[in-house]
């Protein structure tokens, strides 16, 4: 996932509204949103290399136990590791276990230096957690956040790159007037590129700067992969809609 915004306890019976992109090389194998069959209660798109997925819910009976966990990369190509473990299963794993958020944050935590720059989004429907191993020193990392809308891509939680400023804005605007389905996608959609002194530089060409900047990414072998909209419940399943791109 390279964008992610989301309504946490904003509208009364709806815990969760997320928004989000996954952005990939289309060479990468993976499977649109379906349920799995070695864990019947997830619901997520998986990635055939690694295995896990990038956002996906899984369900409790009558909506009780309902759960949503998202990955995305940050991006720190001078600090990447080979050989390191797939991000993916950070998100799989959350949604196949029992664990309460908290549990499963401090069970990773000791872990997570062994990864590529995370982070990770664990949530049910009383507590979400974003935890990121290159965020050490800010406070909210690794605590439940508070009610609010927030923004999530490549760098840190509600880091002001540009698209993720633009996002959230039209986004809490969208949930303001109680705009349909079709506007979120329409939202995701937008492949208007950042100017140049707004660009952030982490550490690849300008090229890529400019290239990653919009919100709906498009290149010949990279780019916006899937479009979703989530909605987490207090007595009802969980919904995913997610519309294949590439």
């Amino acid at each position: 996932m390279c964008l992610i915004v989301f309504a946490w306890h904003v509208k009364p019976g709806t815990p969760l509204i997320a928004a989000s992109n996954r952005d990939e090389f289309y060479a990468r194998p993976a499977i649109p949103a379906h349920r799995w069959q070695d864990h019947p209660q997830i619901y997520a798109g998986r990635d055939l290399e690694g295995g896990g997925t990038w956002l996906g819910v899984a369900h409790g009976k009558n909506g009780r136990g309902n759960r949503f966990a998202a990955l995305t990369n940050v991006r720190a190509p001078h600090l990447m590791k080979e050989n390191a473990p797939t991000r993916g299963l950070l998100v799989s794993n959350y949604l196949a276990s029992n664990l309460t958020p908290e549990e499963y944050i401090r069970e990773i935590r000791h872990e997570s230096y062994h990864y590529n720059g995370f982070n990770l989004l664990v949530g049910d429907g009383d507590t979400m957690i974003w935890y990121s191993n290159f965020g050490m020193m800010n406070p909210k990392n690794g605590m439940p956040l508070k009610p609010g809308i927030y923004g999530l891509s490549n760098a840190l939680l509600d880091d002001p790159w540009p698209k993720v400023v633009r996002t959230r804005a039209q986004f809490a605007s969208l949930l303001g007037i109680n705009a349909p389905e079709e506007a979120y996608f329409e939202m995701l959609s937008d492949t208007t590129k950042a100017p140049d002194r707004l660009l952030p530089h982490t550490g690849v060409s300008y090229e890529w700067e400019k290239l990653l900047s919009s919100v709906c990414i498009e290149s010949d072998d990279y780019g916006t992969r899937a479009s979703t909209l989530v909605e987490l419940y207090n007595d009802e399943p969980p919904v995913l809609h997610e519309r294949v791109i590439r």
